[in-house]
């Protein structure tokens, strides 16, 4: 296949399709299947948020299907603990030949420090080759890669532009006193902006993080780099305490559903499925997933979340999904044909058709004018975006403190004073 050809099929599998599965990713069941003895035969975990079959899933049947001696023991794992999981069956010795990770430290699943703790094998030269520029820090120890990436994610907001229509939203707000407009119409007909999983950590998280993009990073792009030479604090920054009051202005002015500090990943999938939200903070490859359970006309986009004080749109993007094999693993070599294989035409193919999500490899060089993505084409092109910043930070436990902040601003139990405290202390000199 020409590139020409690879790239035009590629662009086709990023328009919405009515049959795709949904990705803020589940499982079929599988994981029950048990290997066979054959040497070739891996065990291979990822993490999951619903039942639903996750492009994981898919991508280990496609290859089974293409090597029929080959069995893959599949091990789905729910999203919330996933990183606390992998890192316990790591010291236990008994995790899974191959495993989802994340880029970076800032999360429990981050590949750097569990490759400084000796639990992940340097992969080949194709998986650094697909490390975008700039990023090898948070692939590379000592210039060994220790996973590899498999998409290029926009965090914004994923809007039923469909939804938004029926409920006299012909466009999607620019500036915050439009959306809280909006907010409050919807709030009187019974629905909300805003689907928000507020019990699940991660989803508080990277609501956070999306907000904070145009409130922090916009601003001072090199925040994260300041923090880390001790040059400023979360508790000193104005953008983190902005973006942590808009959660409570959300709040406050009727932009999530009711209940959502107690809402779990349902509260989105069934939300905007349902239209009973426009749109919610989820990785823009849900826009695909959840368009198989919505109506055709939902015609979802991923919009930027609004700039505060006339700033510019800004939103989050980079590489934040990765395939890490087991140091420990007595099946490297199928291991490591396996996520070689994770790298080629037909497998990205086949990943971006389940996830929608941009390719890792071809996404600068697509035509996304009539895609999901068409609404932050010049956003990209301005380069106008930042890098998901937990995985910049040093350790989980800064973003644990994040997610836990959030829940707590939610419920009134806690203040964005001491939120940024504990991030700070989280993160240590």
């Amino acid at each position: 296949m020409t590139q020409q050809r690879r790239l035009t099929r590629i662009a086709g599998l990023l328009v919405v399709p009515a049959t795709a599965a949904l990705v803020l990713a589940g499982c079929s069941g599988s994981g029950s299947r048990s290997g066979d003895g054959n040497a070739d035969s891996f065990t291979f975990t990822f993490a999951t948020s619903n039942n639903l079959e996750s492009p994981y899933e898919a991508l280990a049947k496609a290859y089974m299907e293409a090597n029929p001696d080959i069995t893959i023991t599949t091990n789905p794992t729910p999203n919330d603990k996933y990183g606390e999981t992998i890192r316990t069956q790591f010291q236990a010795g008994n995790a899974s030949d191959v495993v989802q990770t994340t880029p970076g430290s800032g999360d429990a699943r981050g590949l750097v420090p569990l490759a400084e703790a000796g639990f992940l094998e340097p992969l080949g030269d194709t998986a650094t080759s697909l490390v975008p520029s700039g990023s090898e820090p948070l692939f590379e120890i000592d210039g060994k890669t220790y996973g590899q990436p498999m998409d290029f994610t926009i965090g914004a907001v994923v809007a039923s532009m469909g939804t938004a229509a029926q409920n006299g939203i012909d466009e999607w707000p620019t500036t915050m006193d439009q959306f809280y407009a909006e907010c409050e119409t919807l709030t009187g007909q019974g629905k909300s902006m805003l689907a928000l999983a507020g019990a699940a950590g991660p989803n508080a998280g990277l609501t956070a993080q999306g907000i904070a993009a145009t409130r922090v990073y916009e601003v001072e792009p090199d925040f994260n780099t300041e923090r880390a030479a001790g040059d400023t604090t979360f508790a000193e920054s104005t953008g983190w305490k902005d973006a942590l009051q808009t959660i409570i202005d959300l709040k406050d002015r009727g932009c999530f559903q009711p209940g959502a500090e107690g809402g779990g990943f349902d509260a989105i999938t069934n939300g905007l499925a349902q239209g009973t939200s426009i749109g919610s903070f989820i990785p823009s490859g849900s826009a695909v997933e959840i368009a198989s359970a919505a109506p055709a006309e939902a015609n979802f986009k991923v919009q930027p979340f609004p700039a505060a004080k006339g700033e510019k749109p800004f939103v989050l993007a980079s590489s934040n999904y990765t395939i890490s094999i087991n140091a420990k693993s007595e099946k490297k070599d199928a291991a490591a044909a396996f996520v070689e294989w994770l790298s080629t035409p037909e497998a990205q193919e086949k990943y971006y058709e389940v996830s929608g999500l941009l390719p890792i490899s071809e996404y600068k060089n697509l035509d996304l004018s009539d895609t999901i993505y068409s609404p932050i084409v010049d956003i990209l092109a301005e380069g106008s975006y930042t890098t998901l910043p937990n995985n910049v930070w040093p350790n989980p436990a800064v973003y644990e403190a994040l997610q836990v902040g959030v829940q707590g601003l939610l419920t009134g139990q806690t203040q964005i004073d001491q939120v940024l405290q504990n991030m700070d202390n989280a993160w240590g000199e």
